[in-house]
């Protein structure tokens, strides 16, 4: 089987595609904007990498979201509940962590199946 990298560095690739299933790297908002903010931001990199690997959100299978203050889990969680409009939502975990830099606050991994 083949796997195909989408957007790769030297140290990773934002996506990568193997036996009908897209693998998205950790995404991230613009540092130093509130939770809100980096949430909207993370789930529009999220749409734009899944479109690009030939699915959306509705085919997600799986969420890792850390945050780097819980506190911000109702601001997080109201922008994701909107996004996913509730529906095709995926399994998830969230967890409380110290993000690449302190300015980050909301990092989002997700797992999708093509259609």
């Amino acid at each position: 089987m083949t796997i195909e990298r989408l957007h790769s560095g030297p140290r990773m690739s934002q996506a990568v595609i193997h036996n009908g299933l897209v693998y998205l790297a950790g995404q991230v908002g613009a540092p130093g904007d509130d939770a809100a903010a980096q949430t909207r931001a993370v789930l529009a990199s999220i749409d734009a990498l899944l479109a690009e690997a030939g699915t959306d959100r509705s085919r997600l299978l799986q969420a890792t979201i850390w945050l780097a203050d819980m506190a911000d889990f109702a601001a997080m969680n109201a922008v994701w509940e909107d996004w996913i409009g509730g529906t095709n939502a995926p399994t998830r975990a969230t967890g409380e962590v110290r993000l690449a830099t302190p300015d980050y606050k909301v990092e989002v991994i997700v797992i999708a199946a093509l259609p």
